[in-house]
């Protein structure tokens, strides 16, 4: 099994921290997040990891010759210029081919009790993108159709700000789940953001938003998800109360 991890961003909701060091290197529990992330893929059974590197890409560098995980690393330069989510899985794809079936995204900032394996275990056949999407609270909902779960649309619920393909969606017919920064991607992905004009540099969740009404992306709800985006300076003290219960 193949992954992806998502370690490129500035971390710029983490300074001071992030002055001195990439944000996939910050500690929570003594160990680097970048370090929990991998040894997780290692324990569920990944063989193999792309890592994107952009924030002191060199400290990136050594730290990875350093440190082994058990699990063939390799890195996805993009020291040039970011190229948000989706045009970080574009430019990796050399690096994840050749593929026999889903491979799995993991943001580096998020602490979970998330199983891996059960969760790839229930990607769809037909589904070009999985997402591992919990009822925790926030003020962004991703819209799931309630007898497919298939995904239809975005809302803010603390601005009314709705986006779909869809003109008319009606955001109360639908299931509202927060999206865990965990999913799986089916090879046919690439051929996809072809398909739609999609390249160079672009947020994945803007492809997912378009692409909904031509592909199946479905929502794969957890209700025993605990999970921590250790997005911002703030949220340091939940992600290690999460850690050492997971530890």
């Amino acid at each position: 099994m193949k992954a992806m991890v998502f370690a490129a961003g500035l971390g710029t909701r983490l300074k001071p921290l992030t002055d001195s060091r990439p944000k996939a290197l910050v500690t929570v529990c003594g160990k680097p997040l970048l370090a929990h992330t991998l040894e997780k893929l290692c324990k569920a059974g990944f063989s193999q990891v792309v890592v994107n590197i952009h924030h002191f890409p060199q400290m990136m560098r050594e730290y990875l010759a350093e440190n082994d995980f058990g699990i063939d690393v390799r890195i996805s330069d993009e020291s040039d210029a970011l190229l948000e989510t989706g045009g970080g899985i574009l430019h990796a794809k050399s690096l994840l081919e050749p593929l026999d079936g889903p491979f799995l995204v993991h943001n580096v900032d998020i602490v979970s009790n998330a199983d891996l394996k059960a969760f790839l275990a229930q990607t769809r056949p037909d589904a070009l993108a999985t997402l591992l999407v919990s009822e925790r609270k926030s003020s962004r909902y991703l819209l799931f159709d309630p007898e497919t779960l298939r995904l239809v649309g975005w809302t803010n619920v603390q601005t009314g700000e709705v986006r779909s393909p869809y003109p008319s969606l009606e955001p109360d017919r639908y299931l509202r789940y927060a999206f865990s920064g965990i999913h799986a991607l089916s090879p046919e992905i690439f051929s996809a953001f072809e398909t739609l004009g999609f390249s160079s540099r672009f947020p994945l969740m803007d492809f997912y938003l378009r692409a909904c009404e031509r592909y199946p992306i479905y929502g794969v709800p957890d209700p025993k998800l605990t999970l921590v985006d250790v997005g911002k300076f703030e949220t340091l003290s939940e992600a290690e109360r999460i850690c050492q219960t997971l530890l």
